[in-house]
């Protein structure tokens, strides 16, 4: 069974609740407004359910895993807001077909922990994703924690994505919040989870995007500076998208193979073997997926 657990599709009810917003985030008609980066022109066969799905069905996905975009910021909108975006998106997400399934959002301005659990509780929920920049200070993680519970006692993991972008200078080349925000955002939850995130949640699995933007790879640095990587968490896990084999094969040099799991961020990358062996490729595709789902087969 091959699983990609990180790609992007907006439902049509989704993007009609984006087009009716007059404040961020919001659509005209393909256009992205965002308050920190330039207007993004979204490519409309991107979110083609009929398309999308032809194409990981020819491609061998079992399974699709489908998060909200958290740098759209919706998870941090005040109130009513959030909690509408929040429902149009698990109601309408809900609604597509195999092989999608998909990862809960959950407004972290205001925690509804009962609303959630309730969407946990859905078979095609695969569990929670959460926006790094609420994860970004040890007491952050605590103030997420009746979030974080629901999850654990749902036995289902947690997705750390990155959040919204910062404003920026408009002369910015358009890759630099995935290279600069995004990544310092994962690293900073990572750290963060690292601190406190195990002491207070000891069953939770847990996946950092994009690698955890490398973080484990200063575990050097963090020694020279007094801190310790310490034992490996086997329920810590490391997504692979956009980074290829230089950046993986330098992950599993310091976490091992166990912690790494197939992403993509389709379609803003495309999936990718890393080309690091055949049984690296069964363990990276299936394997250990199924571990941070489930918990089972390893």
């Amino acid at each position: 069974m091959l699983i990609d657990c990180h790609q992007h599709l907006w439902p049509a009810r989704f993007v009609a609740a984006l087009r009716r917003r007059d404040s961020y985030p919001y659509l005209r008609g393909w256009t992205l407004h965002l308050p920190g980066e330039p207007p993004y022109e979204v490519d409309p066969a991107a979110h083609d359910v009929t398309l999308r799905r032809e194409r990981e069905l020819a491609e061998g996905r079992e399974q699709v895993l489908l998060s909200l975009s958290s740098p759209l910021g919706i998870e941090h909108l005040p109130g009513a807001d959030a909690a509408e975006l929040v429902d149009i998106w698990h109601e309408s997400a809900l609604e597509l077909p195999d092989p999608y399934r998909i990862w809960a959002a959950a407004p972290v301005a205001g925690l509804d922990p009962a609303a959630l659990g309730k969407v946990l509780r859905e078979d095609r929920v695969a569990g929670l994703q959460l926006p790094a920049t609420a994860l970004a200070e040890p007491d952050d993680i605590a103030r997420m924690r009746p979030l974080l519970d629901e999850a654990e006692s749902a036995d289902k993991p947690v997705l750390v994505h990155p959040g919204p972008a910062p404003a920026c200078a408009p002369d910015l080349p358009s890759w630099w919040p995935a290279l600069v925000p995004y990544v310092a955002q994962q690293h900073r939850a990572w750290l963060a989870w690292h601190i406190a995130g195990r002491r207070r949640h000891p069953r939770l699995r847990i996946a950092f995007v994009a690698l955890a933007g490398l973080a484990p790879l200063h575990h050097e640095r963090l020694a020279a500076r007094g801190g310790a990587l310490g034992p490996l968490d086997p329920h810590v896990y490391y997504e692979t998208s956009s980074y290829g084999t230089r950046a993986i094969d330098a992950l599993v040099r310091v976490v091992g193979v166990d912690p790494i799991v197939h992403g993509s961020d389709r379609p803003y990358a495309e999936p990718a073997d890393p080309g690091l062996g055949e049984a690296f490729t069964h363990a990276m595709f299936t394997a250990n997926p199924r571990h941070l789902l489930t918990g089972a087969g390893r």
